[in-house]
């Protein structure tokens, strides 16, 4: 880098106090506040300065390993010291790093580290990584795991690291549940928040599993002195393991594309891969730096960036008010596919970037999925932030939040913030009516027509308008009106869902609904210490509840659509659970059920539960190909589990 040494130093500061601020937010906060890539970069700019002055200045973040834990979880120091990884993004480093010796290639999780001890063949303890040094116990959440064993055959002391993960499927059907200002940004900074609960039903309700990949200590056992073969151990003992290959240096480029070509379908967020020596004893021989061990080292993708032009930020409003910016730009091909919009984050971000309309700006798939502006070459800084809300054209205002400016609109009855409300009842698992789209159902409340819930079951005051309008004519409005009149028969969970209750998705109105045998007027009148008193509620969602109905207006748009509505029995209520109690691993192509999801829905709404992988707590293994010789099915028939296909499973139901 060109200037002087007081230059450099200055710029050395600049760089540790933005850099830390976004990993605080990252690993404290379980939020982005700039891109993976940007991180990257001037991280990388900040070790090339520290070489060149052979200075490092205090708080560094590439001489700490992580940042000090703030919450109400107790706090442990960690037996072991969790190291982060030095990284690289060459194959030819790899390479070299590994030399004459044997390697271990493995996706590199990108979740929340934990550290599982295991006594007696117990779980006893579960702490995040926190610092490494010192991390959070979250014991009780961790038990909460969908697919963690309980309980294993090992009766010593054992210690392994594993990656609290949600994956992709899992963390987009979350995503459909919600309305649209609720939805999670990403399954990471999800999983994050999620592990670190105060309220361990909160967690349980997050689809949080752990991939272990690494055995620290197993106390009594004579292990093996390889890294491949100690994971293999702990196959055996009921533990879901991360996939990995064995490499020499040689063969390390057809590893790392052995893993490239598996990424765009991988449903496990991943940000790269590790590399550890297999020979253990040898690796730890090597000892480690101030931060780093000198066994493994981190890979991370080389992101394929292309050249395009910034032509517009369109500004979406939410439910809440919240108006998110969207990059658009002129289409670029990315991994394979084409790519022309991505998400600007908030204006503290494009106001880092200088964004202007026009600007040359380099865009990325961050993981090589997630479309990102990876820096802008022209940094016009042009870009007028809306004063008006681009739905109702009310005055907005920028509110800072922890640091993070964002937009909003001001006016409470914004059309954005009642045409999502109309769009969560409507939606798939709320009272499901088809023919409506967000479009749609924003020309009506344009023209009128729908101003309350309840209006929506009386759009056949209208017809001779709608049908006049473009896109309809007396068959789609018929569909539409049969669509509804056949969604006035609904469940209680269902309509607890969507009328949007804060923090009540799908699982929670099914909770509500059972816990209260259906009485809506019983939840109406129930108090906050009674909620809080149902196991999967806690403090904030109880009181949430308690204001909804506490509201006036609320409670008469809700009296108002009770009038148009027959509320029905709950299938699979409290009263029939032919499944409770028992625990399910789902594998294979499903043909009863639209897909895995639905299958999964269908157990947990009669008590059932779906592990990730094959235990000795698990009661039944579903796969329609029951002579498999899959590794579930072979741990299976270890442990002696059922393996039933769905015709067998409907029997039990």
């Amino acid at each position: 880098m060109q200037g002087t040494n007081d230059e450099k130093l200055l710029r050395m500061k600049e760089l540790v106090a933005v850099l830390n601020e976004a990993a605080r937010a990252y690993y404290q906060e379980s939020r982005e506040i700039m891109p993976n890539e940007r991180y990257d970069r001037l991280y990388d700019e900040l070790v090339e300065l520290e070489t060149e002055t052979n200075t490092v200045l205090s708080g560094s973040p590439t001489h700490f390993v992580g940042y000090e834990v703030l919450s109400e979880l107790p706090k442990e120091r960690h037996e072991f010291p969790a190291l982060s990884l030095d990284k690289t993004k060459e194959v030819e480093a790899l390479s070299a790093f590994l030399g004459d010796t044997a390697g271990v290639l493995s996706w590199k999780l990108d979740g929340l580290t934990i550290v599982l001890t295991y006594d007696n063949g117990e779980l006893s303890k579960a702490v995040t990584r926190g610092n490494g040094e010192i991390g959070e116990v979250i014991t009780g959440n961790a038990r909460t795991f969908r697919n963690l064993p309980l309980r294993i055959p090992f009766r010593g002391h054992l210690v392994l690291r594993g990656e609290a993960v949600i994956r992709y499927s899992d963390f987009e059907r979350m995503n459909a549940e919600i309305p649209e200002e609720s939805k999670y940004k990403n399954p990471r900074n999800l999983c994050s928040g999620s592990v670190r609960q105060l309220d361990p039903s909160v967690t349980a309700e997050r689809c949080v599993n752990l991939i272990a990949f690494s055995l620290l200590a197993a106390e009594g056992a004579e292990l093996p002195n390889s890294f491949m073969k100690r994971m293999d151990f702990l196959d055996t003992l009921g533990f879901e393991t991360v996939e990995r290959i064995p490499v020499t240096a040689e063969s390390m480029p057809e590893g790392v594309e052995y893993f490239r070509k598996k990424i765009e379908h991988y449903d496990v967020p991943s940000d790269g891969l590790v590399l550890m020596m297999d020979d253990i004893a040898y690796g730890e021989s090597l000892g480690r730096t101030a931060k780093f061990p000198r066994n493994s080292i981190a890979f991370k993708w080389q992101d394929e960036k292309a050249e395009t032009i910034l032509r517009e930020i369109e500004w979406s409003a939410s439910r809440t008010g919240l108006i998110n910016p969207v990059a658009i730009f002129d289409p670029v091909e990315l991994e394979g596919t084409t790519v022309s919009r991505a998400s600007a984050h908030n204006i503290s971000i494009m106001e880092e970037l200088q964004l202007g309309i026009g600007d040359r700006i380099l865009v990325y798939k961050a993981n090589m999925i997630i479309p990102q502006i990876a820096e802008n070459l022209t940094k016009s800084g042009r870009l007028t932030i809306p004063d008006v809300c681009p739905v109702c054209g009310e005055k907005t205002e920028i509110r800072d939040e922890s640091g993070v400016r964002t937009l909003y609109c001001t006016n409470p009855s914004c059309a954005a913030k009642q045409i999502k409300s109309f769009d969560l009842l409507m939606s798939r698992n709320a009272l499901k009516i088809d023919g409506l789209s967000e479009a749609t159902i924003e020309k009506f409340v344009d023209r009128g027509f729908v101003k309350s819930f309840a209006d929506i079951f009386r759009l056949s005051r209208y017809r001779d308008e709608i049908v006049t309008m473009e896109s309809f004519g007396e068959k789609s409005f018929e569909n539409m009106i049969a669509s509804i009149d056949g969604a006035r028969k609904t469940t209680l969970a269902r309509l607890l869902y969507g009328i949007g209750i804060p923090g009540i998705g799908v699982a929670g109105g099914r909770l509500l609904s059972e816990h209260f045998g259906g009485d809506l007027q019983a939840l109406r009148q129930a108090s906050e210490e009674e909620l809080q008193a149902i196991e999967g509620i806690g403090a904030v969602t109880a009181k949430d509840i308690v204001n909804y109905f506490a509201d006036p207006v609320k409670a008469e748009a809700l009296d108002d659509l009770l009038r148009e509505l027959e509320l029905e029995k709950e299938e699979g209520s409290a009263a029939e659970q032919p499944l409770a109690g028992k625990t399910f691993v789902i594998t294979g192509a499903v043909h009863e059920f639209k897909n895995r999801d639905e299958l999964r829905e269908f157990i947990e709404a009669r008590g059932g539960h779906v592990a990730g992988s094959v235990s000795k707590n698990t009661d039944y293994l579903i796969n329609n190909d029951v002579n498999s010789s899959s590794g579930k099915n072979k741990k299976a028939k270890e442990l002696g589990i059922a393996i039933i296909d769905e015709a067998g499973f409907l029997a039990l139901c």
